[in-house]
């Protein structure tokens, strides 16, 4: 196997392991109430400040990526969230939990940044890369809910966290050990930041880009999170324990997590728009239908919103991918990342204070409609132009 598919693997699995750092809580958070004495609406706002972290931290770990170099960046990824994970396993009492996930979430924060910027550089085929790393990330978002079930439910909530954190620690101690040292990316490209100032096609993208990343950002992660309360309530017929919450949890994930793999394919050699358009019209419907159903038809009707809401992140990475020079690439996707990863912790409070009673699932996805709605904007607005790199900086190498 080469170096760079070598190094690819890596970074494939440090997506999956970051996604499955994070999305622990929300399902292992159903057998923890019993411990601390508390209920679903008390205990699921103790993760909003690793979220928070998740995306403050984005922006400084860019930077060093960009500055320091991505491969140490990595290393400290795969560590520092292992040793998080397993500190948060041993607390024992709910501001120690909230200080925990925090430390999840500052950790975590490096990937995106650093993990897909080191990704993309000089692939060939970007669309194929970004899509099986997004199949990856998604991946880890389907098997948070099915390990953190299946750990809670056989060894009790504690070591839904360590182990976890564990194989983290391994993985960073191999990657440290295969994938060699490389150059940090050049800090400065003489005239490109200026040039792509003066460039209207860019500038209009990232103002699409920023607002569907804020919305975007919301549906993504308070679908992510409410799914195991969903299912725990409209699929009660269904299932009766938190592994099998997580079972169906984690098939809704990994069928919608191909969809990454799909849009992968159709973004090379195509325009995003021809790809971005189609998936923002189907969002809105398949929000509607999936507040207002149960049991198997809002099981089905799942499968498809996943599916679409996971097949935009290979489109918005790939804006960045086309139009951002690799030299400040990590920062780019920093700030994506961080206005992405602090508008989802509005869906923290938003799924907090909507609960199952009184119909709150219904009032949940009906604001989730307008986020949608803004997201179909940007698509519709966006270029109708191919674009596979970014000419008007990379001009100026």
């Amino acid at each position: 196997m080469s170096q760079t598919r070598i190094t690819a693997a890596f970074l494939n699995i440090g997506h999956a392991v970051d996604h499955l750092m994070m999305l622990i809580f929300p399902t292992v958070v159903l057998a923890m109430t019993a411990s601390f004495g508390s209920d679903y609406r008390a205990m699921l706002p103790l993760s909003l400040g690793g979220f928070i972290a998740f995306g403050a931290g984005s922006l400084p770990a860019g930077w060093l990526g960009d500055r320091w170099g991505r491969r140490p960046m990595m290393i400290v990824f795969f560590v520092g969230v292992g040793v998080a994970g397993m500190l948060t396993s041993l607390a024992q009492t709910p501001w120690q939990i909230a200080a925990g996930l925090t430390l999840v979430g500052l950790f975590a924060a490096i990937y995106h940044p650093v993990g897909i910027a080191m990704l993309v550089k000089d692939q060939k085929r970007m669309g194929r890369a970004l899509g099986w790393n997004g199949l990856c990330g998604n991946l880890g978002v389907a098997f948070a809910a099915l390990s953190a079930g299946a750990l809670a439910d056989l060894a009790g909530w504690r070591a839904a966290f360590a182990v976890p954190g564990a194989i983290a620690i391994v993985i960073g101690i191999v990657f440290a050990w295969l994938v060699p040292a490389a150059p940090a990316p050049a800090a400065t490209v003489v005239g490109g930041t200026r040039r792509a100032q003066h460039d209207t096609e860019t500038r209009r993208v990232f103002a699409l880009l920023t607002i569907a990343t804020i919305c975007g950002a919301v549906v993504f992660n308070a679908t992510t999170i409410v799914m195991p309360k969903l299912f725990d309530v409209r699929l009660a017929a269904l299932v009766h324990t938190t592994f099998g919450v997580g079972v169906l949890v984690c098939f809704v994930y990994v069928i919608a997590a191909f969809a990454q793999l799909l849009v992968g394919q159709l973004i090379d050699g195509r325009p995003l728009r021809d790809v971005f358009l189609p998936f923002a019209a189907l969002l809105g419907p398949l929000l509607l239908l999936a507040g207002a159903l149960s049991d198997w038809p809002m099981l089905a009707v799942s499968v498809a919103m996943m599916f679409v809401v996971f097949g935009f992140i290979p489109i918005t990475d790939a804006m960045v991918a086309r139009y951002a020079h690799d030299a400040w690439r990590s920062r780019v996707y920093a700030a994506r990342y961080l206005i992405s990863l602090v508008a989802s912790s509005i869906a923290v409070p938003l799924v907090s204070f909507l609960p199952p009673e009184r119909a709150g699932f219904v009032w949940l996805f009906a604001v989730l409609l307008v986020f949608a709605a803004g997201i179909l904007a940007c698509a519709w607005l966006f270029p109708r132009g191919t674009r596979v790199s970014s000419p008007v900086v990379e001009a100026a190498d």
